[in-house]
């Protein structure tokens, strides 16, 4: 039986020039570089210029990720942004890529699910791709969280970075099986009675001000597990796998200790976990797709390989995407 498949043809990524490390920030708070890595495994971040936008970042990424591809920017008709950290309350910073990429045809947007930004986007590519709303889809995930973070208080702003992620989605003739190059399966959840659990204290209908990140971290981490089985377990049932099943795991890059825990409950073998959040740290929307593309340009993630994204974040919001990778020159384009 003949299906669409939403193809992931290729990835990129940025990372501003600006590495912020344990020890630098041992110098602006009262912490070290033992305290972090110890509870995060994290042990540098990248922090934007001055000047330096959501925007710019999420251009690169988007960029790198059509090269990769072997497609032209005047093929996408639809470019899906995730990102907490938008350039401007409005219009969506997705416009602003897709001017600067100079595309003057189909749909920009943004999608707003913090951590789980990413997941959310690429899951609304392949339902517009499957529903014959758009062909080829550029999805990118991109933060500046440096510019919500109180460098004050040590609990958070030695946990996030800032940096983009991006691919390349095209509708193509899959065969119905687990065998098929593209999207196999993708499951979101929310539950809003957990806002108060990680949030930003500010916004414009609320304090007419951006406010600073908050979390209360052993809450988050407490339910963090336990969510994220729950979206996982539903992949491999809506798939007819297991754990031994899969290629490699890309969780969203929060905190080691979760993405461990993680993967131990799932029973998902250690060596099979992709893990960038010791370079990175958490870069919210862009995690994964930064993940992805450290580990498609070393070599890790080939095609055919059964690939699973998770995330999770404020919100609470988190989910899942299983897909098979494929590259630039995989399937039948559908005309």
């Amino acid at each position: 039986m003949s299906v669409i498949r939403s193809t992931v043809l290729g990835c990129g990524s940025y990372l501003p020039a600006k590495c912020l490390t344990n020890s630098d920030l041992a110098a602006m708070v009262d912490t070290s570089d033992e305290w972090i890595v110890q509870r995060t495994g994290i042990k540098e971040r990248h922090i934007a210029a001055e000047g330096e936008m959501t925007s710019d970042l999420a251009l690169a990424a988007a960029k790198a990720a059509l090269a990769h591809s072997g497609v032209d920017a005047q093929d996408i008709d639809t470019i899906i942004l995730a990102t907490a950290t938008p350039d401007n309350t409005f219009p969506a910073t997705a416009v602003t890529v897709q001017a600067r990429l100079g595309i003057h045809h189909g749909a920009a947007f943004d999608v707003h699910a913090v951590c789980s930004g990413f997941v959310y986007a690429l899951a609304t590519a392949d339902a517009y791709l499957k529903a014959g709303m758009s062909k080829r889809c550029l999805v990118i995930g991109a933060e500046t969280f440096s510019r919500i973070l109180d460098w004050t208080d040590r609990t958070t702003c030695v946990l996030f970075g800032d940096g983009a992620g991006a691919v390349v989605v095209e509708a193509r003739n899959g065969g119905g099986t687990t065998a098929d190059q593209g999207i196999l399966t993708s499951h979101l959840r929310s539950d809003g009675r957990h806002k108060d659990k990680l949030f930003v204290d500010g916004g414009p209908s609320s304090t007419q001000t951006v406010g600073h990140l908050r979390m209360e971290g052993r809450e988050v981490f407490k339910h963090a597990v336990g969510m994220i089985t729950d979206v996982i377990e539903d992949a491999f049932a809506s798939a007819d796998i297991t754990a031994d099943d899969l290629t490699w795991f890309i969780p969203h890059q929060a905190n080691k200790r979760i993405i461990d825990a993680s993967a131990k409950k799932l029973k998902i073998a250690p060596e099979k976990v992709i893990t960038t959040v010791q370079a990175h740290g958490n870069t919210s929307a862009a995690s994964i797709p930064l993940a992805l593309d450290t580990a498609v340009k070393d070599g890790r993630v080939k095609p055919n390989d059964l690939v699973l994204l998770e995330a999770m974040g404020g919100g609470f919001t988190w989910g899942s995407v299983l897909l098979r990778w494929s590259g630039p020159n995989a399937g039948t384009v559908i005309s």
